[in-house]
């Protein structure tokens, strides 16, 4: 099943551990096969709205079993090593497995979808076996 959390809708509820919709987001992401975590390059890093999304991961191996792929939009090449140097660690701090690139989206761009087919062509195998091996319980 696809599931999409965007942590825009429920933005002041992340300051509460308590909110029932932020422990379903953290068990949808807990339970994944394989998550996309994205976020818009933001004073050179990843947002404050994902920082506090992550900060619910309570403990070091909340997203183990995870694959997961960082992915971020930029104004510029400047910000292209973004998902690599600041979203793959967090991620790995939290137990999840990165096993391809992180990939940047500059957001001038109008034509996304080559960009992704492109990496997911190149890096399909390595993000393949989550999906095989994981099973939820």
């Amino acid at each position: 099943m696809d599931n999409v959390i965007d942590v825009v809708e429920f933005a002041p509820a992340l300051l509460d551990r308590d909110d029932s919709r932020i422990q379903q987001a953290v068990s949808i992401v807990s339970a994944s096969n394989l998550a996309v975590v994205a976020s818009p390059t933001f004073k050179a890093s990843y947002s404050g709205l994902l920082k506090l999304f992550l900060d619910q991961f309570a403990t070091a191996d909340g997203l183990r079993g995870v694959t997961a792929v960082p992915l971020m939009l930029g104004a510029g090449a400047a910000h292209a090593l973004a998902p690599e140097l600041l979203l793959r660690p967090v991620l790995t701090e939290l137990g999840a497995s990165v096993p391809a690139p992180g990939l940047y989206l500059p957001e001038h761009e109008n034509q996304w979808e080559p960009l992704i087919q492109a990496y997911s062509t190149r890096w399909i195998e390595h993000l393949r076996p989550a999906n095989v091996h994981r099973t939820n319980n």
